[in-house]
């Protein structure tokens, strides 16, 4: 197996995904509007794992365990996350999606009271 990979350009363009990212949300209406909408998938996404784990009333621990995983891989990931400029705008997506998904569970558990 080769150790040097070809630089096509599919490898290339994933290379600079981030970079790219950053450079089209510089306008700040962009950025917001990116962040929105992480924001209210991650809470839509939430709100729909509640309710669908809720009637279905089959693996509510297993459901719950897949979530807080999934919260907590959300984290580590997050922690070992270098701090580069450029992954800034990653770590406000993966933050903001985050705080989306436990906004949606927290208010569907409200519901339920």
């Amino acid at each position: 197996m080769p150790k040097n990979f070809q630089l096509t350009n599919l490898h290339l363009n994933w290379g600079q995904a981030l970079f790219r990212l950053e450079v089209w949300t510089r306008n700040p209406w962009r950025r917001v509007s990116l962040f929105l909408i992480v924001l209210l998938t991650g809470f839509v996404f939430g709100s729909s794992l509640g309710t669908i784990n809720g009637a279905l009333a089959l693996m509510d621990p297993i459901g719950a365990f897949l979530i807080v995983l999934l919260l907590e891989i959300l984290t580590r990931i997050r922690r070992h996350w270098p701090s580069s400029p450029e992954a800034k705008i990653a770590l406000n997506l993966i933050d903001l999606a985050r705080i989306g998904l436990l906004y949606g569970l927290i208010l569907d558990g409200f519901k339920l009271l």
